[in-house]
């Protein structure tokens, strides 16, 4: 029920802009993979906002690579793994911790300023990494100083041309191909843009949950993009819940850095106990899922909404210079983190699965590439390892543009004859099947019921009920969006869809799934992953 296409077209009609290179999403994975590819060939790079507008923004602790002289690839290597609970690509996490150094440097000369210490790039621990090796910047704004750095690269270079306030319908596919994307203008107008090369750095899907700590912007539009356009996707089931946002009054859901508990911050219950060693020897440092769920099951014991984050016992002014934007933040609505327990609950906050990629990339269809959390490489698994996100992008980000010098052009006749199929079947002129209710009461509708039904704890009863409101929601298809709010959330809608099909076939737990009714890791019958494809039904990959 989820078409190819959710817009009616003609390419022939169309305004047409060529480009070597199409970037789509403006994070760090979109930002470095243009200043690299630019080093030669021209690339259009579209963000629906702004340049400085994407999770990267957002992330506070750091990005993790080997610096320090106790630590070595092979020890990032195995707590990856062990993070990633038996679903991570070897091969792909090989990648990441030995390329990662080099990407690193790479940041630092394109003018990342990560903060020293004696001279030294100050390095933390941060939870489930066996030493410390995270980079951070300004304390706890380490994605903003990336972004920063990046984007004055970006709008210096002459061969980048940026495309702010533009959204990416489609993607368009010809010959079995990637050629391009159908773009909604600023003025309302639809353009078509044909690319040697696509690649989606569009983020992940938090707004796909009501409390998440996600911008706006992270509507899973790459992911449902190559959905529909035939492209395998992998994973979908496995969403990282960061275990402390803010949970406080009036504020909103912030991200509270695991790099506070990698500081000794202690987690306690509403009645002041520490809980943690309930549930992992290693207490507030335990993988992010694991975290998540014990916060949880501390909150239905104690029937609280939260429980605290603490940090009061460590100095003052290390906390605050440490911790500035959160510091900051909390103070903003009344919270003294150096004097305070801040009230913190779990949210929605990175995507595992993603765009199945090879490790150049690549997805299933030719030209058509993934990066970041779009993407699935097989680095993260079926839980993310704290700060290999910012790593994987850089990594992965350079070895994209060294696929992209090896294809060849396009052939010039590709992509002038493409039109909508079947444009008869979406009733688009049939009113019966307009929905009126509006687009933000659906949003928010589909928001609580991920919360509650596909949420940090699942069961078949729930994902069933889940599903059964999907399949009446995807009536939603019959209509032809066209604003903006409508094609966010048609994305929304197929990732839905994505994530709780996933959820409903994988009868184990493991990483960030989670199922009351099937409460067992099953490495003989489920150490495997999930593929799903347009028209398909859910198939199965063994891991090798």
């Amino acid at each position: 029920m989820i078409p190819q296409y959710i817009h009616d077209f003609d390419l022939s009609a169309l305004p047409m802009v060529e480009t070597e290179v199409l970037v789509i999403g403006s994070g760090i994975a979109g930002l470095f993979t243009a200043i690299k590819a630019s080093e030669k060939h021209h690339v259009l790079m579209i963000t629906k906002k702004s340049l400085l507008e994407s999770n990267t923004r957002y992330a506070q602790g750091g990005i993790a690579a080997v610096i320090a002289e106790d630590d070595s690839p092979a020890y990032h290597l195995q707590d990856t793994l062990v993070a990633g609970a038996g679903l991570c690509r070897s091969e792909a996490v090989k990648v990441l911790v030995n390329e990662g150094p080099d990407g690193v440097r790479e940041l630092i000369h394109l003018g990342t300023l990560f903060d020293l210490e004696n001279g030294e790039l100050a390095l933390t621990q941060e939870g489930a990494h066996s030493h410390r090796r995270i980079l951070h910047a300004n304390g706890d704004a380490t994605g903003y100083e990336i972004v920063r750095a990046l984007a004055v690269k970006v709008h210096e270079h002459p061969g980048i041309d940026v495309w702010d306030e533009h959204f990416v319908i489609d993607l368009i596919t010809d010959g079995g191909e990637c050629i391009g994307a159908l773009v909604l203008k600023e003025d309302g107008s639809k353009v078509f843009v044909k690319a040697k090369a696509t690649v989606l750095c569009s983020g992940g899907a938090g707004q796909l949950y009501r409390y998440t700590t996600n911008p706006d912007v992270a509507t899973a539009d790459g992911v449902a993009m190559a959905y529909r356009a035939g492209a395998i996707v992998r994973d979908m089931e496995f969403i990282q819940f960061h275990p402390t946002s803010l949970c406080y009054p009036g504020a909103p859901r912030f991200l509270i850095s695991e790099a506070v508990r990698g500081e000794g911050a202690y987690l306690r219950n509403v009645k002041g106990e520490r809980f943690m060693e309930k549930y992992h020897a290693q207490l507030e440092l335990a993988p992010r899922d694991i975290v998540a769920r014990a916060i949880v099951s501390e909150m239905e014991l104690t029937k609280s909404t939260f429980v605290y984050l603490d940090i009061t016992h460590e100095h003052p002014e290390m906390v605050r210079s440490r911790f500035p934007t959160i510091y900051e933040t909390c103070m903003r609505y009344g919270l003294d983190m150096t004097t305070d327990w801040i009230p913190v609950a779990p949210a929605a906050h990175y995507m595992m699965g993603g765009v199945k990629t090879d490790l150049s990339g690549e997805s299933s269809i030719p030209r058509l590439f993934a990066c970041g959390e779009v993407s699935s490489t097989g680095v993260h698994g079926a839980n993310r390892l704290a700060s290999n996100s910012l790593s994987e992008a850089i990594v992965f980000g350079r070895r994209i543009v060294e696929r992209i010098q090896s294809l060849p052009p396009i052939q010039e006749s590709l992509g002038r004859a493409v039109k909508l199929p079947s444009t008869d079947k979406m009733n688009i002129n049939d009113e019966k099947q307009q929905h009126t209710k509006p687009i933000s009461e659906r949003r928010l509708s589909l928001q609580k019921m991920m919360v509650r039904q596909v949420g940090l704890r699942r069961n078949r009863i729930h994902l069933q009920q889940a599903m059964d409101q999907l399949q009446h929601e995807l009536t939603f298809f019959d209509q032809k969006p066209t604003q903006r709010e409508e094609l966010e959330y048609a994305n929304l809608l197929t990732c839905a869809w994505l994530v709780t099909s996933g959820a409903l076939h994988r009868e184990e737990s493991r990483g960030a799934h989670y199922r009351d009714d099937f409460p067992a890791r099953d490495d003989i019958a489920w150490q495997k992953h999930s593929l799903q494809q347009r028209e398909q039904a859910i198939v199965e990959e063994w891991m090798s």
